[in-house]
């Protein structure tokens, strides 16, 4: 879906301008996005596979819900609406625990220009995966992994992407932490 979001700065500031995220993708502009990992008490850690019509990384195991910022919006209310959109589960912006923000810059074979600012959070996961909706336009499938699936992606075929293995071993940090 094409919507229009905030057009950033390489370091994340705003340089009021918008643009659909279509033109962002195609010219490289830098933009900001959401990671949200939801986790169990019991270290498991809810993973989405990505509809097979995404254009970027098909069919793949990956964060629990990810979405662009839309334009005007605060990244806790675009957290709170990507969750809600693609997994129908309603949190309060006091679950919310951010864990920090990188920036990622990938040129994809298909053309598209990812330089995006992620804004990552962890939120605990209180509901049975059965009492989730998947949004289908976005989503194939939803999924409890053992948590130690973040450490240990080189070993696993179609879960998460080795390149961000480094990326994926913090999280995994920073939710056993939460969890002491």
């Amino acid at each position: 879906m094409d919507e229009l979001i905030d057009i950033l700065t390489p370091d994340g500031k705003p340089t009021g301008k918008t643009a659909l995220k279509s033109e962002a993708h195609k010219n490289g502009w830098f933009h900001a996005t959401v990671h949200i990992w939801l986790f169990t008490k019991d270290e498991k850690i809810l993973l989405q596979k990505r509809a097979i019509t995404k254009k970027v990384f098909p069919g793949l195991w990956d964060i629990s819900v990810a979405g662009h910022i839309g334009a005007g919006e605060s990244v806790l209310e675009s957290a709170k609406r990507e969750v809600l959109e693609e997994i129908g589960l309603s949190l309060n912006e006091n679950d919310f625990i951010k864990i920090g923000t990188r920036i990622h810059q990938v040129a994809h074979a298909n053309g598209i220009k990812d330089n995006e600012h992620h804004h990552v959070f962890i939120a605990e996961l209180k509901v049975p995966v059965s009492k989730l909706k998947v949004q289908e336009e976005e989503v194939d499938d939803i999924k409890l992994f053992d948590l130690t699936v973040l450490k240990d992606t080189k070993n696993l075929e179609n879960v998460l992407l080795s390149r961000f293995h480094e990326y994926y071993v913090g999280v995994y940090e920073k939710i056993i932490n939460h969890l002491k």
